[in-house]
């Protein structure tokens, strides 16, 4: 298994969530989607750009057209949705790096600073 990538145990409880590969369809048959799903991944948690994705997961322009389709479909939606459900809510924390709140909204003055 590669960085980012889903375990075979998150693999199965979103395989289903997906559309069939097989569409019966003639022509050149789609790429697998749990190799499409962990490109997606990949761009995500990497915070690269489309075209910086790696060759194994397949042509970024490819990678990025199934994104697309399945953002418009509600297929990615579905997924956050199902996966969400299980979240451990009790245990929250929101790291003040990340969240930045100015001053005069937290109760302090605005103007300069008093001197003490």
């Amino acid at each position: 298994m590669r960085r980012y990538e889903l375990t075979n145990e998150e693999w199965n409880r979103i395989r289903d969530l997906l559309p069939p590969e097989n569409t019966g369809k003639r022509g050149r048959p789609r790429k697998n989607n749990r190799t499409m799903l962990n490109g997606m991944l990949w761009i995500v948690r990497s915070g690269c750009q489309w075209r910086e994705l790696p060759e194994h997961y397949g042509k970024w322009q490819g990678v990025y057209t199934r994104f697309r389709k399945w953002r418009d479909e509600g297929v990615l939606k579905q997924i956050f949705i199902t996966l969400s459900a299980d979240a451990d809510m009790e245990n929250l924390s929101i790291d003040s790096t990340s969240v930045k709140v100015h001053q005069s909204t937290n109760g302090g003055k605005k103007g300069t600073p008093p001197k003490l």
